[in-house]
């Protein structure tokens, strides 16, 4: 009988997964990508699959073939929107940064040890970088959202990260090397906001600045991204200046929301 809650939870944890992996793209992921992903068998995927479009948690797109997420989810997220008025309070900030800056701005929230992009405002620059969009998924300390956030998270909380930072940091490991990624850190908490010069993708740049919750811990994350030329040092104050302003403004908003 203690075996059943395990079991149960392990089908949970699973789903859940699968789920957050097909939200990383609109297009959704094809069965390979969310085996590979998800580190589970074919059998297992395809029946958790399965079980999740019987729900209308899931779709899967008659031409392409690939797994989407479904009706459900999106009104799941509609009535989960009253109670996290998130959209309300920061696409004002992201249209002032989009249009005072000309490039795409971004707001992501922390979940657990990842950054997950959820709103965006393309900027007027006719050249972009198309790094970030709606629901990718970064490890916490990778791209300048996640750097933002964890350069203020308390210090043990940060060293627990960097301590098994290989398995965290994943195929990032490579530019966002540990002792790299401690320099950015350092700089971060100095200036107030993040630089990620080119590293998630070469010649596409990023600064960002965290976002903080009731209790001043960091739990979101503006950002602007672009072409390396348009993110060099002369540019960098006033954009940081402009990233920690209308962080500022929403951490006000955000803890004083109900």
């Amino acid at each position: 009988m203690t075996s059943l809650p395990v079991q149960g939870a392990q089908v949970v944890s699973r789903a859940a997964s699968l789920l957050r992996i097909v939200g990383r793209k609109p297009e959704g992921s094809p069965l390979v990508e969310l085996v590979r992903e998800s580190g589970l068998t074919r059998p297992t995927v395809h029946r958790l699959l399965s079980s999740l479009a019987s729900e209308g948690l899931l779709d899967q797109d008659p031409v392409s073939g690939n797994w989407v997420l479904g009706p459900e989810i999106l009104l799941m997220g509609s009535v989960a929107s009253a109670r996290f008025p998130l959209e309300e309070i920061a696409r004002p900030s992201l249209r002032r940064l989009a249009e005072e800056t000309g490039e795409s701005a971004f707001f992501s929230i922390r979940r657990g040890a990842e950054t997950v992009c959820l709103l965006r405002e393309e900027g007027s620059f006719p050249v972009r970088s198309f790094v970030l969009h709606e629901g990718v998924r970064f490890p916490i300390g990778v791209a300048s959202a996640g750097t933002a956030i964890m350069a203020f998270l308390p210090e043990a909380e940060q060293e627990e990260l960097l301590a098994g930072w290989t398995a965290h940091a994943g195929s990032f490991t490579a530019a966002h090397t540990r002792s790299l990624v401690r320099e950015n850190l350092e700089a971060t908490r100095q200036a107030g906001y993040s630089v990620n010069p080119g590293l998630v993708l070469e010649g596409s740049w990023g600064m960002g600045a965290a976002v903080f919750d009731q209790r001043g811990r960091p739990a979101w994350a503006l950002s602007l991204t672009g072409i390396e030329q348009r993110f060099r040092a002369e540019r960098q104050e006033m954009l940081g200046r402009l990233l920690m302003d209308e962080a500022h403004r929403i951490s006000t908003l955000l803890q004083g929301a109900k």
